[in-house]
């Protein structure tokens, strides 16, 4: 088990991830080469709808700074520095996106056994400033996400966060846009041997009244297949397989149905993922 309590970010994480993460109905295709030398290369391109979007990544690691640089199809240049354990614990990551001119913005992550903190700020003339702090262990701990705007001298964004881990069993609790919604979580691992889990969220929004529930499941058939299903309460239902051909290659499909109106037509999705070593 980890120690420390981590980062903001990561409460709920485990919960979010069985039941959000690779869930995707468009049609999505992914392609990584890397290098001996440790350059890594990726092309992936999306439909959504009529519309097509693609996108080239680059990725280089020296020691510990790592650079990511990716061009996508709007002619946007996306830079990513990051420089690891400067100090122990201590993360910096400065980004940008040409040709924005606001979008600079630099964070600092320090990890510590009692503490996670991270605090980024815009490279502007009157910048957002975001910090989080959560202080705990790895058993227990609490935390806030604060985003203060200079321009305005107001906080567009107030956040706190409660995670309790217990064995096989986490359960985390968020109050987001400065209170009016409200997030319950449960994550339990059933069985370590076959990755199988069970999760629920629970999302309350104090404005409009409106409740969400969400409960998935995941199970491995192998070492190399993965299956993933979910529901929420309005009927729709989601199902993923995912299967490793080989440490270099990965085939994903993805099923939605609505089931509370199921003249509608179930919608499909297809993932390729593949990479390639020299």
């Amino acid at each position: 088990m980890v120690k420390g309590p981590g980062l903001y970010s990561d409460i709920g994480k485990r919960a979010r991830d069985l039941l959000f993460k690779d869930y995707q109905n468009d049609h999505k295709f992914t392609i990584t080469t890397q290098t001996l030398a440790g350059v890594e290369i990726t092309s992936a391109g999306v439909r959504k709808g009529e519309a097509f979007l693609a996108d080239v990544s680059t990725k280089v690691k020296n020691k510990n700074v790592t650079t990511d640089i990716k061009v996508d199809t709007n002619s946007n240049l996306r830079t990513t520095i990051t420089v690891d354990e400067t100090v122990p614990g201590l993360k910096t990551i400065f980004s940008f996106i040409y040709p924005e001119q606001k979008s600079g913005k630099v964070e600092l992550q320090y990890l510590h056994d009692y503490a996670g903190i991270s605090t980024s700020i815009g490279l502007t003339a009157t910048p957002t400033v975001n910090i989080s702090a959560v202080l705990g262990n790895n058993l227990v701990s609490v935390g806030s996400d604060v985003s203060f705007e200079t321009s305005s001298g107001s906080l567009n964004k107030c956040n706190f966060g409660l995670n309790v881990t217990h064995a096989d069993l986490i359960a985390s609790l968020t109050v987001n846009d400065r209170g009016d919604s409200l997030n319950a979580s449960y994550y339990h691992v059933v069985s370590p041997l076959t990755n199988t889990a069970v999760g629920a969220e629970l999302s309350h929004s104090f404005s409009s009244n409106e409740n969400v529930l969400t409960i998935g499941t995941q199970h491995a058939l192998d070492p190399v297949t993965l299956l993933k299903a979910k529901v929420n309460n309005y009927g729709k239902a989601s199902a993923l397989i995912q299967h490793d051909w080989s440490r270099q290659a990965r085939f994903s499909l993805v099923g939605e149905v609505d089931t509370a109106a199921i003249q509608k037509t179930a919608k499909g999705a297809k993932s390729i993922r593949a990479e390639d070593n020299f």
